[in-house]
This record gives structure tokens, sequence and C-alpha cells, in this order.
């Protein structure tokens, strides 16, 4: 039986498995990766009545609802989310540096939020500590990754992280996309350098497993970033195409951290990297079924398989998919190679987006038992899936 961290997005500080996956009761102290490791390599057994109870929560949503589940979108302050939510129940919204942080600081205002949602909706932050910092005014400052690992042990850490992450459950957050396990030497500006703890991949899983644990005690949901590996890559994402060094020689370096906590109950995102031996040309992994399907099958680098949610790196201000595709081609692409949810920075595209998934599914792009399954998985990871 799979123990979950407990991601809370209800009152509750229960964590209700997903029906395809037996029951697992957790609670909210401190569980380590090791313990959560266990029934991902063995293919699930799945009754009648487990199959009713799937079917009947994923009964509550319209098609087009069951696929907006599978968004998270950047959201500029209350009203915007509120709007977002209330017209087709997006399962996520990020916080940025350019959202109006009333949305976290006044109760009543993610009240609103909230109560828009017909199933709880996700609030997730980019919040790394050094550069990428988005609430540091409110929740205090932390330092870079690499400066952690050099000045803290992995248990300080662990610590350290426990306070801000109660700190961000106060506020209402309930996903951070953290931890960044990139494996680099890169110098401290560069795109990744100093938001990598090391490039000793040893020292990364031992400084990522002690946030991971930290946060899942607090009832927040992590994300290791960015698969298969950005620290040796060519460039920033941000402004450009990024080619990494070929699979087999991200083997032993850059996927060690995935293959050592992928039981740790995080869920993974997926990079805009071009990586020779594994995607397409042109087609980078956080769009590619080959760079999915690595993950999920876990067998092409030594891992054990994941049934985690998969999201992918920000499909609409990065240069690595925006100069390639338009988002509602992005969005389309990522979810049919095989992410559970698409990340975008505003809500201006969706019911674009959603008419083009919507279509997808009509001519059999994006199969609906695909779509069903991702949809559990975000439940699962949410904590919102029923007790079957």
């Amino acid at each position: 039986m799979r123990l979950l961290p407990g991601i809370v997005l209800a009152a509750t500080a229960v964590v209700l498995t997903a029906c395809s996956s037996g029951s697992g009761p957790t609670n909210e102290s401190a569980t380590s990766s090791k313990e959560s490791a266990s029934a991902t390599t063995a293919p699930p057994t799945t009754t009648g009545g487990q199959q009713d109870c799937a079917a009947g929560y994923l009964a509550q949503f319209t098609p087009r609802q069951k696929l907006a589940q599978l968004l998270t979108v950047g959201v500029t302050g209350t009203a915007d989310a509120e709007n977002v939510i209330k017209t087709e129940q997006v399962g996520g919204i990020f916080v940025g540096g350019w959202t109006d942080k009333s949305i976290l600081t006044d109760r009543s205002a993610m009240a609103k939020v909230k109560a828009a949602a017909r199933t709880p909706v996700m609030v997730t932050i980019d919040e790394e500590g050094g550069r990428v910092s988005r609430v540091k005014d409110l929740i205090g400052p932390a330092p870079a990754a690499r400066v952690v690992a050099q000045t803290m042990s992995p248990e300080e850490f662990y610590t350290f992280s426990l306070d801000r992450a109660q700190k961000l459950k106060a506020l209402g957050v309930t996903v951070d996309f953290a931890p960044d396990v990139d494996v680099s030497a890169q110098p401290d500006d560069s795109v990744i350098g100093d938001r990598s703890f090391s490039d000793d991949p040893d020292v990364v899983v031992q400084y990522a497993d002690a946030l991971i644990r930290a946060y899942h005690e607090a009832g927040i949901g992590t994300v290791m970033k960015h698969f298969p590996g950005h620290g040796s890559g060519s460039g920033d994402s941000h402004t450009g195409a990024v080619r990494t060094p070929p699979l087999a020689e991200l083997q032993t370096k850059d996927l060690v951290p995935y293959r050592k906590l992928i039981d740790s109950g995080s869920a993974v995102m997926v990079g805009h990297l071009d990586v020779p031996g594994l995607t397409q040309p042109n087609v980078p992994a956080s769009i590619s079924p080959q760079a999915m399907a690595l993950l999920r099958q876990g067998a092409g680098y030594d891992s054990a398989p994941f049934d985690g949610v998969i999201f992918t790196d920000d499909l609409g201000g990065m240069a690595a998919i925006t100069a390639r595709m338009s988002i509602a081609d992005a969005v389309e692409a990522a979810l049919v190679a095989g992410a559970d949810n698409a990340l975008w920075i505003t809500t201006d595209a969706v019911p674009q987006v959603l008419d083009r998934l919507e279509q997808a599914v009509r001519e059999g792009r994006l199969p609906g038992s695909q779509v069903d399954a991702s949809v559990l998985r975000m439940a699962k990871f949410k904590g919102t899936a029923p007790h079957c």
C-alpha cells in the first residue's frame, strides 16, 4: 500500500486515495520518502466497486470541466481567479510575481476563490528561495539552494523548510513548484546555477528529500523539476531552445534525483528540453511522448514506474515553446503526450484552449480514458479523491 503525504486542500488533514489505487490513509506527521515507496512497482488491482466509485467522482464534471481540471493558469488577482474558476472550473491557479498578493493575505479573497470551485482548486506558487521567491515579503527570505547545501545540514534544512511550508499553508497555498532537483555546476547567475543544491546528485537527493518531507508534513504538495535534467543544458528555456547532453549521459547524474525520489509522493515537472537520444527533433520533453514514457515506465533510466502527477513547465511564457507553437497547440501536445497538467501564466486563452481540447477528444487525438486517468491522478494529488 502506497502511503501518500498529506496534501490538503480542504479543512481536513486526512488525504483520501484515488479509487484506482486502493486505500492509504495518512496523517500530517513526518513521513520519509522511504516510507512512501511501495506499490508503484506492481500493477494496481481495481475492483468493480472501485471502478464505480471512480466513475461517480468523474460524473460530477462535464467533459469540458474534466479537461479544465488538467489546467493550471497564472492569475492577476482575486477577480481573475474567481472568474476563470467559476466559468471554466480550472483545476489550479498559479500565483506569480505579477499577482496581487491580497489573494493570499485577505482571507475573504481566498475564500471567494475556493468557493467558486466545484472541487477544491490547487493554489500553486514558485517558491524555491534565493532568486525564485514570490512571497519572501510575506514568509521571509530563504537562501538559494546552493547556499543551503553549503551552510545547513539536511535535517537543519528540513526544520527550516517546515517553518516556511507552514507559513505558505497559512496563506492558502497548496502546491509549491519545488524542489529544483537539477544537478549543476553552472555559475550562480545562470538559468539554473544557484537554484541547484549541488553538482553532486547524492547531495541534491539529500536536500530535496528534506524539503519534500517537510512540505508534505505541512500539507503542501511538491513538484520536482525539471525532468529529465536542466543542469547541463545549453541555455535558458525562457529565451530559446535548450539542448541537454544525450540521454545516456544524463543517466549517471541528472536522472539520479528522480530515480531515488520517484516514490517520495512528489509530482514531477517536465522541462522544455531537447534531449538527444530521447526526444524527436524540435519536440522538447514537455510535449514529448518519449519523455513522458521514460518517466511513467521508469525502465529507461533504471527507476520504478511513476504514477504520480506530471506537470509541464510554463507553456505560455517561455520561448522554448512559444517560438514553436501557440498555447492551444502546446497544451494539446502536452496532454496528448502524457502530461497530467498543463501550466501557463495567464487566463486569457483558457476558453480557446478548452475548445481545442474538446476537439482533440472528439477526433480521437486525446483519448477520453487518458483524460479520466489524469483527472483521478490530480484528485489523488490534491487529496480530494473519494475514499473507495
